[in-house]
């Protein structure tokens, strides 16, 4: 089985843990310290939000600023259009920004939301009879 991690680098890690838990998301204690927070997606699929500097301990050069310009995309499928929705929702309530208004191609939905830091998350919903 293949996992993935999703490694940001956060301003404010504390602000961060707030606004990831806002969704909704378990923290794993066990690869969390005081500059790191390890946040369960999935079984399959973790977040690890790193500050700044223990960001840069990973990468040659200057860490980016996904709030001056997007860095990347990152989509995460939810099960109904309502999921979608109350994700956005749960994002906003939490710190987190709208980025685009709620994409419906009918067989497919979709909302955006930045996190405190500007990282970008969409989440997406497919019709399952669309995809057979």
């Amino acid at each position: 089985m293949r996992m993935i991690f999703v490694n940001l680098p956060v301003a404010d890690l504390a602000r961060a843990k707030a606004f990831y838990g806002g969704l909704g998301l378990e923290f794993d204690e066990q690869f969390s310290d005081e500059r790191t927070a390890s946040v369960v997606i999935s079984e399959q699929i973790v977040v690890m939000l790193l500050t700044r500097d223990r960001f840069a301990d990973f990468v040659p050069g200057a860490v980016g600023d996904p709030a001056a310009a997007t860095t990347q995309l990152n989509g995460l499928s939810v099960d109904s259009r309502e999921e979608a929705d109350d994700m956005l929702a749960r994002a906003l309530a939490s710190g987190g920004k709208p980025l685009q208004p709620a994409q419906d191609h009918g067989f497919m939905y979709g909302t955006s939301f930045t996190d405190p830091d500007g990282h970008v998350w969409e989440t997406i919903w497919m019709d399952p009879s669309a995809v057979q």
